[in-house]
């Protein structure tokens, strides 16, 4: 310990992590939520998380607690995307003590729902835009998260975290559309995502029937880009999507 450093001279205060995880189902926007099995606001629905271990990084907890809360298996949270969103520092956020919390963001593509474990007494995907009242200050985290996801579909290609290892350009296109609440020009949306270089690449093989009247479409993978050039830009909000208008009239 340096010589003069006082430790008691300072408020104790703890560390937390909070993770936004979304998914796209049946083309609306889910988040992850868990049931607080524990006070405070016992009962409430909020973000998994909790508390960092004396020697354990951040990120490293943001894993652990996603694996014990929601029951998602090793291999899936071992390979989840995570994003550091922000630090939420505000002094009254947790009613037990001073808290600081580490936020992040993950994308993943759809799963079964998920089960409660550890202080959680359940977990299950929630439709992002009807979430109620969450628990501490989660609305909040919440709506930065949703936010540097749009945002970040425009530049990066993060979207492909939401599609299966193999996917048609329809699925992909979904994506966009279900994140950002428009409805994109098919055509062109195709050209942008073709040209740019590294964004996506065609799966050799036959193509897969989608369910629609059309021929089948060809599939493709994640390329081995990251940044988009040129970038994706978001549409005005000129002709919302009709999931969205379904969310918001219903």
């Amino acid at each position: 310990m340096s010589e003069g450093y006082d430790p008691h001279a300072f408020a104790p205060f703890a560390v937390t992590v909070d993770l936004a995880v979304f998914t796209v189902r049946e083309t609306r926007l889910h988040v992850l939520l868990v049931e607080r099995g524990q006070e405070p606001f016992r009962g409430r629905w909020a973000l998994p998380g909790g508390f960092l271990l004396p020697r354990e990084s951040a990120e490293g907890a943001a894993r652990r607690e996603l694996a014990e809360e929601t029951g998602l298996g090793p291999g899936t949270v071992g390979a989840l995307h995570l994003e550091q969103l922000r630090t939420y520092t505000d002094p009254d956020r947790d009613p037990r003590m001073r808290v600081v919390s580490v936020a992040y963001a993950a994308l993943l593509p759809d799963l079964p729902e998920p089960h409660g474990g550890g202080d959680a007494v359940s977990a299950r995907w929630e439709d992002a835009a009807r979430t109620g009242p969450l628990a501490f200050d989660h609305d909040r985290i919440l709506a930065d998260a949703r936010d540097r996801i749009g945002a970040k579909l425009e530049y990066t290609c993060l979207a492909t975290e939401f599609c299966p290892a193999e996917f048609t350009l329809g699925e992909l296109q979904q994506v966009y559309e279900t994140i950002w609440g428009v409805e994109l020009d098919r055509p062109n949306f195709r050209r942008k995502v073709l040209g740019a270089p590294g964004f996506v690449r065609p799966v050799e093989g036959p193509p897969r029937r989608t369910g629609g009247r059309g021929k089948p479409a060809a599939l493709y993978r994640a390329g081995d880009a990251t940044a988009l050039h040129p970038p994706l830009l978001r549409p005005p909000a000129t002709r919302p999507h009709p999931a969205a208008r379904k969310g918001r009239d219903g």
